[in-house]
C-alpha cells in the first residue's frame, strides 16, 4: 500500500523512496529507472522524483543506507543493548544491519561496486564512517579524545569488509559471515587491550619535555 507523499518536501521524498528505489536498482540499476518507478509506486509526481537524487546512483545509494541506519536503530531502542558486553553490543548492530540489507543483496552489491569507483571512494568512506557512529552511539560511546576516531574508523574498516563478504555468502544463517564478523571483532578487542597497556605503561615514562621543563626552571 503506498503512501501519502503528496505534500511531501525533497528531504522527506529522499528517505522516503530509498528502499523502493533500492529494491528496483536490484533488476534496474541505481538509475533514474529505479526512482521513476519508485515514484510511481508511491504516487509521487515523475518531475518532482526527478529532483530528488539530483547528485545520481550516490545520492541514491547515500539515503538507503540512512534510511537503514535508522530502521537499525528503531531496533536498539528502549535499551535493549544495555545487558550486553561492548562486544556483543558492536556484533548485534552489524548483524541487525546486513539483516536489513539482507533482502536487497544485489542492490547492495551494485552500490558497493558504484562506491568503489575513483570519484566516488570519499563519498564511500564518509558513508561508512557515518554508520559506524551511528553503532558506537547505539552502542553508548561517550569518548570524546582520539579515541573517538580510531573507533569509528576501525568500525567502518570492519563492516565494509563484513558486508563484502555478505554479498556472497551462501551458507545458513549467513554463519560465514558471523564468523568473518567474530574474528574481525576479536582482532579489534585485541588490539584495544594492547593499546591500552601500552597507555597505561607510557604514564611512567621519562617525559623529555618534564626533564628540560626541570632544567629551567628547577623545584627550589
Amino acid at each position: 500500500m503506498s503512501r501519502d507523499l503528496s505534500d511531501a518536501t525533497l528531504d522527506e521524498l529522499r528517505l522516503a523512496l530509498a528502499d523502493d528505489v533500492a529494491a528496483n536498482a536490484a533488476f534496474d540499476g541505481w538509475n533514474a529507472q529505479a526512482v521513476a518507478m519508485a515514484a510511481a509506486a508511491n504516487g509521487v509526481d515523475a518531475d518532482v522524483a526527478t529532483l530528488v537524487y539530483p547528485g545520481g546512483a550516490p545520492d541514491m545509494i547515500d539515503a538507503w543506507f540512512a534510511s537503514i541506519d535508522d530502521a537499525m536503530a528503531a531496533r536498539f531502542a528502549g535499551g535493549a543493548l544495555d545487558n550486553m558486553k561492548i562486544r556483543q553490543r558492536i556484533a548485534a548492530l552489524v548483524e541487525s544491519r546486513l539483516e536489513l540489507l539482507s533482502g536487497k543483496r544485489e542492490a547492495l552489491r551494485r552500490a558497493q561496486a558504484i562506491l568503489a569507483m575513483p570519484q566516488n571512494l570519499r563519498r564511500a568512506a564518509r558513508l561508512g564512517w557515518r554508520t559506524a557512529d551511528r553503532m558506537w552511539r547505539l552502542a553508548g560511546d561517550t569518548a570524546t579524545d582520539y579515541n573517538h576516531y580510531s573507533k569509528r574508523a576501525l568500525l567502518a574498516g570492519i563492516y565494509t569488509a563484513t558486508a563484502i563478504v555478505f554479498v556472497d555468502d551462501d551458507s545458513e544463517d549467513w554463519a560465514e559471515t558471523r564468523a568473518f564478523l567474530s574474528r574481525r571483532i576479536d582482532n579489534v578487542m585485541q588490539f584495544e587491550k594492547t593499546k591500552a597497556k601500552w597507555l597505561g605503561s607510557t604514564q611512567y615514562r621519562p617525559s623529555l619535555s618534564r626533564f628540560i621543563g626541570r632544567l629551567r626552571y628547577p623545584a627550589v
